[in-house]
């Protein structure tokens, strides 16, 4: 684990472990509102060529909502991320601790709002082997 985040290697394949996650994030209320492929982006802005590598921008659109009532600017840090990258033949899945995050906001609401998404993507997460 990272200080600011969840993080773990897999056995899946990349194209597995992308699929895994989004349908575990699914399950825990989160839809993906972005998804950028960095190695794409890397070809196409760069001309080189960069492993597989995508991140997911995963929002719960109640605790979003939530947030922004709490703190309006905070859709600075809106959505969550998501990160899945290969590694050897596996995949490394990595998810956001939005209370790392957000953790230099004086507001208690917004803290509690943290918390909750934080489990709700941990719990996302923990599913993912």
């Amino acid at each position: 684990m990272i200080a600011y985040g969840f993080t773990k290697e897999t056995a899946l394949p990349f194209e597995k472990a992308v699929e895994t996650a989004t349908a575990e994030l699914k399950k825990a209320g989160f839809g993906i509102l972005t998804k950028i492929d960095v190695k794409e982006k890397f070809k196409e802005k760069l001309g080189i060529d960069f492993k597989k590598y995508v991140i997911l921008g995963a929002c719960n659109p109640a605790n979003a909502l939530e947030a922004i009532l709490a703190e309006e600017n905070i859709g600075l840090m809106l959505p969550c991320n998501v990160i899945v990258y290969e590694k050897g033949a596996g995949a490394v899945v990595a998810v956001i601790k939005p209370t790392a995050a957000m953790g230099s906001i004086d507001n208690e609401k917004l803290r509690q709002v943290s918390l909750r998404t934080e489990q709700q993507l941990k719990k996302a997460f923990d599913a993912v082997q």
